[in-house]
């Protein structure tokens, strides 16, 4: 029986069998994925980690089709780059692989089929100045076609995949040049993504320029559609087309196969693609001009004293700070000229700047200059703030809310150092429009940009400026409201490079329509507009009759303009299709000018860029403009202070209760309720060591009882654990721990400092436990044991390698759950990932037990310098520690018993340290070590767990929102009233028929509860992992070679050929980069 059979049938595999083209194809149009024999690349380094990954795996996915393939790409395994590929030019490595596959004495190189994969890494684009910009792409390409060419002349029968990798973030901020200074973090993230985007369209248009080599039948070059960019932000690489089609924590699987009637490998011969320069067009700037209908233009009498009665004529000194729409990117920017979108026009800046005059710019200071022909502060031309022509436009592109206080801190030395301002007399109006940005980055980190923070950083900014200056008019923006554009990458017919949008703004971008995501983003955004309306209510800022903050809501309600045909009309945006054009900022400045004049409880708070506003006018009864005393509002006051926190409990909505109406017999109909007891193993998280530890002596002091897993202290409404969930529905359970009185430990076998080799003694002593508790019925109660072990393990790699192996972490964790299976009836066996441990690393206090005991604790993580190599290969074997889990856990080693089930469960894989600030840890989720975790912690991963228990296989959430809410618990529903498990996950058309255990061949073999050091190894089965790892995403990029249809799926277990005899990491596709095929 061939592989490919062996995969279709036993695994699932959604790609039917295939078998290689007889006799081989003589043109590169007529390639099948079974045909290539060959699978080489250039473009490695020995920094190419991730990249490698990618590579491997790709190896792993073409195997499927031609089990003979020939590779020289490196395994999982062995991750080392050979040495013909470590070369500095993309040159020299197309000569050496041009020599390998010319001399490779197992195939026949004039007939059979090579698949080269060209990577051009995206650090190689830093320029110092703008000018170099596009001498350094041009280099870039040049570098590419030179290889190209080469590998033409060299190389028959040979197709080549160039793609852009974008993955190696370290090495371009390590190149920035001197004197070069880089505001932000947003700023080189907005940088980064233009280079990369200039540089994809200009390898679009070398392939076109050379027709895509393909002057020969038997050589074809292709480019793949966009870039593959691992998000700043992300521990994942981010999908980089068609997100909105994809539904978030929902990793439905895609992989194009192959049909019948396009069995091919893709290339532009058989399917034309879309260029980039094909279709562009000027960027025609038109209506950016204004009329004034107002008549008079006098100031007041004389100078005011008060803010409520300022004119638009007493008018001095404009200012403004905030991110990239005020600084002014790509304001005048032509459709096809993306990288201009980096020039900031900050001259035509809607709020700030004052260029020409308003016939032609309509900007608020243009408007303000008919009426005070003498005023200053606005910025002229192109350039960073630093420049003179800046001025009093401070913004900064990419700035998120918590740079606002910098920005103004800039802006106030500049007033109070320039001769043209009088500093204590002139009135001033200041314009603050921030936090789009944080909302573009909220679902990374939904603490660091939480609303509570962002409502901190602009009272923080407010403040400051009640403070230190003299008459002023604050124009406080809301934050627009961002979900209309997403309207812009809706509809392909755009071409707008989505993307890249998703690289900025990937928040806002990434969630499917109708998702739950999308409903936490606009609540989001809903959220940032209140608290701003809320804070100005308080009536702080008006304690003073100099000084006033007024809120401006034209950005509350937006509507894109559509064309006559319905689709969005893409002139109102910049190149990117996201920053906002020369015409949409017109409105805006129209827009903040009225609201000015517009009095508090009656200001217009939509912007329909497709209604072109006239400018309102200041009028005899109402010449000024409108504050809340000139407007007889009254503020509404404070909001209420929120009652402080007592206790870490939580709210509990669930309805429905009650168990099954009948005892199950399958672990895959079980219901909360059913479940009788629980149990753990583990290490100090698990004990509960130094949870609510107040002093470093009371560091060693397990405090079980409120232990995530096992705890049962109080009541739910007081300490959050999983059995104080679960005494919701049974208040009966069994086995839980308490803090008090002896002998209350129950079946909480976890000890401080175990390592996973403990952890098979750890269960041998639970099942003991249980048979000699006279409250369980051994053989009939439902039981639910947590397993969480590896961290101990981490911390101490580098001292005792050979023994905390990933093999042998993956092997004791394989005993413990053989042991489980074959003794324990009626079990449920929940196993938590490995969290990512190197972020323990920013958790500081200045503290001598934070300082000295978190080194001793977790020395091989905590000691090693940032970026070294020990750091690194500490990473790198987490991550394996990781990988040999979802091994052990994806195939059918446990699925021979209908009353037994392991679940992986992936909360802790993508992020376990919450930030209160850039790189900066919230050090209440830890004891006073900086260690072990706090009761708060323990309450979050509580809920954590259980909600991934409601949730299906393969659409965990692998990460933890860890933002205060006690009302974050899930409760099961009526479709889906069960704990999931994978078979329970399954679509109906996809559950398999129940293997008989005595004769499945996957059991596990046979044991005892005496613990053994060795284990006779059956062959296992991988499925794909729960959550999405770092190389997915472009391997389905680079499989999207592959005419044909998309099929999706929700588990596709993967079966290796058994000639492999390293165990890898199980394949999976993610479904939101369907790319055109």
């Amino acid at each position: 029986m061939s592989i490919g059979i062996i995969l279709s049938k036993a695994a699932g595999l959604p790609c039917p069998p295939m078998v290689p083209s007889h006799p081989p194809p003589s043109t590169a149009a007529s390639v099948k994925p079974s045909d290539v024999a060959v699978l080489s690349s250039i473009g490695l380094t020995m920094h190419s980690t991730d990249l490698s990954k990618v590579t491997s795996k790709l190896r792993e996915l073409m195997t499927m089709f031609n089990p003979d393939l020939i590779s020289n790409l490196a395994d999982e395994t062995n991750l080392f780059i050979p040495q013909f590929l470590q070369h500095s030019t993309l040159v020299e490595q197309a000569e050496e692989v041009s020599l390998y596959l010319n001399n490779i004495q197992d195939i026949d190189v004039n007939r059979d089929w090579k698949l080269v994969l060209l990577f051009v890494q995206v650090d190689q684009l830093w320029a110092c100045e703008q000018q170099q910009v596009s001498a350094v792409i041009r280099s870039v390409v040049e570098e590419v076609d030179d290889a190209l060419q080469l590998l033409h002349t060299q190389l028959k029968r040979t197709i080549v995949s160039v793609a852009l990798w974008d993955g190696e973030h370290d090495t371009m901020q390590s190149k920035m040049c001197p004197g070069v200074e880089i505001e932000s973090e947003g700023e080189l993230r907005l940088m980064r993504a233009m280079l990369t985007q200039a540089l994809q369209e200009s390898l679009d248009e070398l392939m076109v320029q050379k027709r895509w080599y393909s002057d020969r039948d038997d050589f074809a070059v292709t480019l793949q559609d966009s870039p593959y960019i691992k998000h700043p932000s992300s521990v994942t690489l981010q999908p980089t087309l068609d997100h909105h089609k994809t539904e978030d924590n929902e990793n439905i699987i895609t992989l194009p196969c192959p049909t019948e009637d396009r069995p091919f490998l893709r290339t532009e011969g058989n399917s034309p693609s879309y260029h980039h320069s094909s279709d562009a067009s000027p960027f025609l700037q038109t209506d950016t001009g204004t009329e004034m209908p107002c008549e008079d233009f006098s100031p007041s009498a004389s100078i005011p004293t008060s803010v409520h009665e300022l004119r638009p004529g007493d008018i001095k000194v404009v200012a403004a700070v905030g991110d990239s729409l005020t600084a002014g990117n790509g304001i005048a920017s032509s459709q096809n000229n993306i990288l201009d979108v980096l020039r900031q026009y900050r001259g035509l800046s809607w709020s700030i700047g004052g260029e020409e005059n308003l016939t032609t710019v309509t900007t608020l200071p243009n408007i303000l200059k008919y009426f005070n022909p003498d005023l200053t502060g606005y910025s002229l031309g192109t350039g960073s703030p630093h420049t003179p022509q800046a001025f009093l436009n401070q913004a900064v592109a990419g700035s998120k809310s918590r740079e606002v206080p910098s920005q103004l801190k800039a802006l106030v030395a500049r007033m109070k150092n320039d001769s043209r301002i009088n500093f204590e007399l002139d009135w001033k109006v200041i314009t603050i429009f921030i936090g789009g940005n944080d909302i573009c980055d909220h679902c990374y980190n939904s603490l660091l940009y939480s609303v509570e923070n962002y409502v901190r950083n602009v009272r923080e900014s407010l403040d400051y400026l009640q403070k230190e200056v003299p008459r002023a008019l604050v124009n406080l923006v809301e934050p627009l409201h961002i979900l209309p554009l997403r309207e812009m990458h809706m509809d392909s017919s755009l071409k707008c490079p989505t993307w890249l949008v998703d690289y900025m703004c990937p928040c806002v971008i990434f969630p499917k329509p109708n998702s739950n995501a999308l409903q936490m983003l606009e609540k989001f955004n809903r959220d940032y507009q209140r608290v701003l309306r809320e804070l100005v209510e308080t009536g702080q800022y008006d304690t003073r009759s100099d000084f006033t903050v007024v809120i401006q809501p034209f950005f509350r309600e937006v509507y894109v303009p559509h064309l006559p045909d319905g689709r969005p009309d893409r002139s109102f945006f910049s190149a990117d299709c996201f920053h906002l054009s020369q015409k949409a900022q017109t409105l805006m400045a129209r827009a903040l000018w009225n609201n000015m004049l517009e009095p508090l409880g009656n200001k217009t708070y939509e912007q329909d860029f497709a209604v072109s506003a006239q400018l309102k006018c200041p009028t005899k009864t109402s010449p000024y403009f409108r504050t809340y005393n000139n407007s007889n509002y009254e503020y509404s006051g404070p909001s209420p202070t929120p009652p402080p926190i007592t206790n870490w409990g939580s709210d509990f909505s669930c309805v429905d209760l009650a168990p099954s109406d009948a005892v199950p017999t399958s672990v895959h109909k079980l219901r909360p309720a059913d479940i009788k007891v629980v149990a753990a193993l583990g290490d100090s998280t698990t004990a509960g060591t130094g949870a609510k530890a107040k002093n470093i002596f009371e560091l060693s002091r397990d405090y079980k009882g409120v232990s995530w897993s096992i705890g049962g202290d109080s009541l739910l409404e007081k300490v959050t654990t999983l059995p104080n969930i679960l005494k919701k529905f049974n208040p009966s359970l069994k086995g839980f721990s308490t803090s008090l009185g002896f002998g209350q430990k129950g079946f909480n076998m976890a000890a401080s400092g175990a390592q996973t080799s403990a952890i098979p003694a750890q269960a041998e002593a639970l099942i003991k436990a249980m048979r000699e508790n006279t409250e369980v019925d051994f053989e009939k109660d439902w039981k639910l044991v947590t397993i969480f072990i590896g961290g101990n393990d981490l911390c101490n790699y580098c001292l005792d390698q050979s023994h905390l192996s990933p093999k042998n972490y993956s092997h004791h964790l394989m005993l413990t759950l053989d042991m489980l299976y074959k003794e324990v009836p009626r079990l449920l066996v929940n196993v938590v990932d490995i969290l990512q441990i190197d972020p323990l690393r920013t958790v500081k206090r200045n503290t001598l037990g934070c300082s000295l005991l978190q080194r001793t604790s977790c020395p091989c993580v905590i000691n090693p310098f940032d970026n070294s190599p020990e750091l690194e290969n500490m990473k790198l074997i987490n991550h394996k520690y990781q990988t040999e889990l979802q091994y052990l856990l994806s195939g059918d080693r446990y699925e021979g018993k209908e009353d037994f089930a392991v679940v992986l469960q992936p909360f802790l894989q993508n992020s376990f340290i919450p930030l209160i600030g850039e790189g900066e840890a919230d050090a209440s989720f830890f004891s006073i070590d900086c260690f072990h975790i706090s009761e708060r912690a323990h309450a979050e991963m509580a809920i954590a767990l259980w909600n991934n228990m409601l949730e299906p296989v393969g659409r965990k959430q692998a990460y933890n929102n860890f933002t205060y809410d006690r009302s974050k618990i899930h409760c099961p529903s009526k479709t889906s009233p069960f704990i999931f498990t994978t078979m329970n996950s399954l679509l109906p058309n996809d559950i398999p028929t129940t293997t008989n255990p005595a004769t499945a061949t996957t059991t596990p073999v046979t044991t005892t509860t005496t613990i053994s050091d060795s284990s006779t190894s059956t062959t296992l089965v991988p499925q794909c992992p729960s959550s999405i790892s770092v190389w997915v995403p472009v391997v389905v990029g680079i499989a999207s070679l592959v005419v044909g249809i998309v099929v999706a799926w929700l588990i596709m277990p993967f079966t290796r050929r058994q000639t492999i005899k390293e165990k890898k990491e199980g394949t999976g596709f993610v479904i939101s980069n369907m790319r055109r095929l």
